[in-house]
């Protein structure tokens, strides 16, 4: 007669369980700003460099603007020829006022015509002055927010403009942890789910929690963005990578068996009196070596831990350890 089976089997029991999401991603500021330049010119000045912290409104690049602030000084000197101009006008329309019935009617009104003439081109020439300061400040490039300086991506003397971006700045005091899931656990996940995060390098872990949640999967990569703030705070390089354990969910007691035990995802061997009984079940589906059984089996059975090659109904033997 032919030998049974020698299989190895464990004992379903009830026991805490932790249903965890293992991802990796990498350190991010949760504030970055790309700063560029609204206009083109020639880069004259870059006083700033990697690692350089700044505060807000910090000159950070200054661009040639020889150009304009000529264009500002004509636009003043014709505001001031304007003002002449209406200076003149108001005088001889004062005259006219002072002469009376001495002056005709239609030279009167000539007078008001060309002072109200002259003030409304005073008033555009003064828009004017006004759009070409403004512009002239936009050649001085000065930090929107208070940060570090994580990149350089120009040089003095380049040519910029608004595509170009010159740096970026980052304030490093809150940083988070920025990952994909695959978007077959995308439902799983929700904001302030605790985590478990360890930074490349370290041995240690710490603690932290999913502070954002994409409401848009990405159609090429199949990913959702998630980001994991840390519960305390940490410093650390932008980019570093860290592996993360996203907990999903805790469960005082339930029933877990390895995967290796499955077949065909849906049933596991019991063994019963010698005989390997295929007992049909129903699993969490989860990316782990254990899974979480929620039906079909009961605590104090014993479970095949490797269905590889074992058919229903078939002799068994267990391999005592």
């Amino acid at each position: 007669m032919a030998r049974p089976t020698l299989v190895s089997v464990e004992i379903a029991t009830l026991a805490p369980v932790t249903r965890v999401l293992a991802v990796n991603g990498r350190i991010a500021a949760v504030r970055s700003v790309d700063v560029r330049s609204v206009v083109s010119g020639t880069l004259a000045q870059l006083p700033v460099a990697e690692g350089d912290m700044v505060e807000a409104d910090q000159i950070l690049a200054q661009l040639d603007a020889g150009a304009q602030t000529a264009a500002v000084r004509q636009a003043m000197a014709t505001l001031d020829a304007a003002h002449v101009t209406q200076q003149q006008a108001s005088e001889a329309y004062d005259r006219a006022v002072v002469l009376g019935d001495n002056v005709p009617r239609t030279v009167l009104e000539a007078d008001a015509f060309a002072l109200r003439s002259a003030a409304q081109e005073v008033a555009r020439l003064t828009a004017l002055l006004d759009q070409a300061q403004i512009v002239l400040g936009t050649y001085t490039i000065r930090a929107p927010v208070a940060g570090t300086v994580l990149e350089l991506d120009a040089e003095a003397g380049q040519i910029v403009g608004p595509s170009a971006r010159l740096l970026t700045l980052a304030d490093l005091t809150e940083l988070v942890v920025e990952a994909d899931v695959d978007e077959a656990y995308a439902r799983q996940i929700a904001v302030d789910l605790s985590a478990i995060v360890q930074l490349a390098g370290e041995s240690t872990t710490r603690e932290g929690h999913v502070s954002f949640v994409s409401n848009r999967v990405d159609e090429a990569t199949g990913g959702l963005a998630i980001k994991i703030a840390f519960d305390s705070p940490v410093s650390a390089p932008i980019g570093l990578t860290v592996a993360t354990n996203i907990i999903v969910e805790q469960r005082e007691a339930a029933l877990t068996v390895p995967r290796t035990a499955l077949l065909n995802g849906d049933g596991v061997f019991v063994v019963s009196d010698d005989v390997a009984e295929l007992r049909p079940v129903t699993v969490v589906d989860w990316p782990a070596a254990r899974l979480i059984v929620t039906g079909g089996l009961e605590a104090g059975e014993a479970v095949i831990v490797d269905a590889t090659g074992i058919a229903d109904g078939q002799t068994v033997a267990v391999d005592q350890p």
